[in-house]
């Protein structure tokens, strides 16, 4: 039987397979609820033989969200309809699991299909935005404010507490949004990152805020995987870079993070990405080789044959697609037949396989 298929323990987690649904934004949340939309859209992934789907950035505060359609986890309200996807996900054999964020100068944006452009602090749909360092990442965007360290440290706790409520949920895997730009990744990065206080300047001080973050959310851990998605590069000069990842991912795994969810960009906007077939797989193989760490790979990994042969190679641990499960809902079934291996389909839809 081909490994994408075989089973992992991640943590105190069983995965039945190595084919993880990366998360999707959906921009379709109100005040951060969400709503049917959300239950179908992740419960799909699940009846269709993904081993883990992982939700969507959820906001801890209402200035994280990426979009005012971003979904949140600032308020004990959010849990209910939470409870019901995740017992939908449980029900239908796969791991539910949440990526925990903040957005930070890249919040307050409209929905994509909308233009993407940042509102004014002062229009009803935006807010001001905050980051490290008062950096816009596009010359047009509206300048974020610098955070304080007491308002770091409120930060540090609004993450702890969202773990709470996500745990509460239901999710089984804790995935702290650490990539593309967002606000952790904004204090990696030397490029967003210009204090001079404990939390900038040196790469101890920029990997800090991580850090802390993870000891409070181990706070609220018992049974769950923590996950972190890192961007392994910015893909820009004097940025963060693959070096930096590597000891980072050390540090991770000494702490107990389970999975090393390997990504890359999104820092700034004037990176240049060498786009092609797996581009992301040599960060995540390079950081498990150098480091013993689990990882995961994603981006424009799309047949059954390009992702049975990362896991025999031993690559990476996961798959984590994104757009192909969007394409399609069933992705893990069809990937199995391309492979000739039998897997348990759905039993209202055995009549298909």
């Amino acid at each position: 039987m081909s490994q994408l298929f075989s089973a992992i323990d991640i943590g105190s987690l069983n995965l039945k397979n190595r084919l993880v649904v990366s998360p999707m934004c959906q921009y379709s949340a109100e005040e951060g609820f969400a709503n049917n939309w959300h239950l179908v859209h992740l419960g799909q992934f699940a009846v269709g033989g993904a081993a883990a789907v992982i939700q969507e950035a959820t906001a801890v505060t209402p200035e994280g969200r990426i979009s005012y359609g971003d979904l949140g986890i600032w308020d004990d309200r959010h849990i209910d309809k939470l409870k019901e996807i995740t017992a939908f996900i449980k029900t239908n054999g796969a791991v539910p699991g949440i990526q925990i964020a903040h957005a930070g100068r890249k919040a307050s944006s409209n929905k994509p299909w909308l233009g993407r452009g940042q509102f004014a602090p002062s229009d009803p749909l935006g807010w001001q935005t905050v980051a490290p360092s008062a950096l816009t990442f596009h010359a047009g965007d509206y300048v974020p404010q610098e955070l304080k360290t007491s308002e770091i440290e409120k930060l540090i706790e609004q993450f702890g507490q969202a773990t709470k409520r996500a745990i509460q949920a239901g999710y089984e895997i804790i995935e702290l949004h650490a990539a593309h730009g967002y606000l952790i990744h904004q204090f990696l990065s030397p490029l967003s990152n210009i204090r001079a206080d404990r939390f900038g300047g040196t790469f101890e001080n920029r990997i800090r805020f991580l850090l802390e973050i993870i000891k409070r959310v181990k706070q609220e851990i018992s049974t769950q995987s923590l996950w972190v998605r890192i961007s392994a590069t910015d893909w820009a000069p004097d940025g963060w870079d693959l070096d930096q990842s590597i000891a980072l991912s050390q540090l991770l795994t000494e702490q107990g993070v389970d999975i090393i969810d390997v990504s890359s960009g999104g820092a700034v906007s004037h990176q240049k990405i060498d786009l092609g077939p797996a581009y992301q797989l040599p960060f995540a193989q390079a950081i498990k080789e150098k480091t013993g760490s689990k990882t995961a790979t994603v981006g424009l990994i799309k047949t059954a044959a390009q992702a049975a042969d990362i896991v025999a190679h031993g690559q990476a641990d996961l798959i984590m697609i994104a757009r192909g499960f969007l394409d399609d809902p069933h992705l893990p079934l069809h990937f199995a037949k391309e492979l000739s291996v039998d897997i348990p389909w759905p039993k209202q839809y055995e009549r298909a396989k």
